[in-house]
């Protein structure tokens, strides 16, 4: 369930109950940290729950071609726009176009700003390579995503298994690894302890177990849908290390030798930087890094029921049977 509409919800009932109330006078300011918090073990203290909601796309825009940062009112206008192109309540469109958008602006929640790093608005997430481009793909990989799109089109619902992860309530990106924003629902809920850190998700109901207790990856020939993480500290950066994917996850073409580091850095009390590296030689010409900031989030983590088998995919799979039945009609 969207968080933003159970968030309204839950305001709507507890209206009556604030309208007998009468605020304070002089409500307490934050206090501003003038240390990042650490555990008993001396480690930064990563829980909470967190956001990576923002507007930065994961690629650089090629009107914003060589910059890296952009100034605040350049920020300001970036951000207007995104906003006002991705509203989904306009009705600028023909009818079908509208109906196909399915859902009103009230369901997203995209962020309303441009990821910032050391106080600048970034153009991407990717910061190598240095043009914030999605290195090349191979030929074999090229290959392989063109006769995977062609499968898609002539056998998009024949059975389950032709239909993506998300729908089919397995995984869905925001999960990753690596965590990319989603239309909403981008919301972590981190646990720490000495030997491991729990990284839950929301969105379908996801959750990562790192060993942080020196433990060796798995055998190569045990592979998981988030692949099995390894995570050390190096200073004040948990850097989980990542292998034995299965070539199912297909995070932007990869397979099954997909290797992703990830860098979580306490940066303030309301900021983690995070950093990933994605290295996966059958697919990619070369690594390349991308980065933006988790923000301290009240929270809650709410329930997002969705479960593989549920009656939508029942329905996807109908649906195409009918649709199916009536051409050959014709």
């Amino acid at each position: 369930m969207n968080r933003r509409f159970l968030s309204l919800v839950a305001l709507a009932a507890a209206l009556p109950l604030l309208s007998d109330q009468t605020a304070p006078k002089n409500p307490p300011t934050k206090a501003k940290a003038t240390a990042i918090p650490r555990t008993p073990d001396g480690h930064p203290d990563l829980q909470g729950i967190w956001t990576n909601a923002v507007l930065t796309p994961l690629e650089r825009p090629d009107e914003l071609a060589g910059k890296l940062n952009l100034t605040d009112a350049e920020a300001t206008a970036y951000e207007r726009r995104r906003l006002e192109t991705g509203n989904m309540d306009r009705r600028d469109v023909d009818p079908e176009t509208d109906v196909a958008r399915a859902y009103n602006d009230l369901f997203y929640d995209r962020g309303s700003h441009l990821a910032k790093v050391d106080g600048s608005s970034r153009t991407s997430m990717i910061i190598d390579p240095p043009d914030g481009k999605l290195p090349a793909l191979t030929p074999d990989a090229q290959k392989r995503i063109d006769h995977t799109r062609a499968e898609a089109r002539l056998h998009p619902a024949d059975r389950p298994s032709d239909r993506s992860l998300a729908e089919r309530c397995i995984l869905w990106g925001t999960a990753g690894p690596p965590m990319m924003p989603g239309p909403y629902n981008n919301e972590y809920q981190i646990v720490q302890t000495p030997g491991y850190l729990t990284i839950l998700v929301e969105m379908i109901h996801d959750a990562r177990i790192i060993p942080l207790d020196g433990s060796q990856h798995l055998p190569a020939d045990v592979r998981l849908w988030m692949g099995d993480p390894r995570g050390h500290w190096e200073g004040d950066t948990l850097v989980v290390d990542t292998t034995n994917f299965t070539d199912k996850t297909r995070f932007r073409g990869s397979t099954g030798k997909l290797h992703l580091v990830e860098r979580f850095t306490r940066v303030d009390a309301n900021t983690i930087l995070y950093r990933f590296t994605v290295d996966d030689p059958t697919t990619f010409t070369k690594p390349w890094t991308a980065e933006y900031p988790l923000t301290a989030s009240k929270g809650p983590i709410y329930e997002y029921a969705c479960h593989e088998g549920n009656y939508a995919l029942t329905d996807i799979l109908g649906g195409a049977r009918r649709q199916e039945s009536v051409q050959e009609k014709k």
